[in-house]
């Protein structure tokens, strides 16, 4: 027999032990900040530098991200150690974005469908309250690009499915610039924007009232006339 010493787990290891199955249980997500060090100690009742050794290792790994004076954010599963190449890539060839989007047709209609089918309620106070300050924008044709982005990102979290989030946490991230730029440029009249507003609450209403099918069609009319927009914004950009 080939038995060998048990050898107990060093205390830092114990933590990034406890903090990586978290995430990957999805109770962190991608761009969650983690607490503080000093509530960390104070939560698992440890010293703060066996804390700060179990961040190096979870940022080593590639799960977390450490910023000077920022604290320890969540990373995306899908990133790579080289940095977001699908946004440099939309960045060098502009019509790869549109490729993207004909991706989040794909995704996004299902994310929509199991949403609708696991959305907790306060998964669906969140879009509620998106909905309503996207509504009060109209007032004055205010721009709603970001509460558009956190719209997408938190039905990936209503499906309560880790590897969604994470898709399309890294998904937004790389085409944020892109997206900004088609805001500023093609949805420029009241009536882009009531039309916008329009089939988010129509995404919307199908989750809260719990119909898969109509949230997944409607994430593709929303999708679709996105993708529209989007084809015109590379078109005027060539020209």
């Amino acid at each position: 027999m080939n038995f060998k010493p048990i050898k107990p787990k060093k205390v830092s290891t114990q933590i990034a032990d406890q903090i990586r199955t978290s995430i990957l249980a999805g109770e962190f997500n991608p761009g969650d900040k983690l607490p503080p060090e000093r509530e960390l100690a104070e939560m698992f009742g440890v010293s703060r530098p066996s804390v700060r050794e179990a961040l190096n290792m979870l940022a080593a790994s590639g799960l977390v991200e450490s910023y000077q004076g920022g604290g320890t954010v969540v990373k995306s599963l899908v990133e790579t150690s080289a940095g977001n190449t699908l946004s440099d890539l939309i960045k060098v060839e502009r019509e790869r974005a549109l490729d993207v989007v004909e991706v989040r047709k794909g995704m996004e209609t299902w994310t929509a469908y199991y949403a609708a089918q696991r959305a907790l309620p306060e998964d669906v106070r969140k879009l509620e309250e998106i909905v309503a300050q996207m509504e009060r924008n109209l007032d004055g044709m205010k721009p709603s690009q970001d509460l558009d982005a956190n719209f997408h990102i938190i039905i990936a979290r209503a499906t309560h499915n880790v590897v969604w989030q994470h898709l399309m946490q890294s998904i937004f991230d790389a085409m944020q610039e892109f997206q900004n730029s088609v805001w500023r440029a093609v949805y420029i009249t009241e009536e882009d924007h009531r039309l916008l507003f329009g089939q988010h609450q129509a995404i919307f209403l199908a989750i809260r009232d719990r119909a898969p099918e109509r949230a997944r069609d409607a994430m593709l009319t929303h999708l679709s006339f996105a993708e529209q927009r989007s084809s015109l914004y590379v078109r005027q950009t060539k020209a």
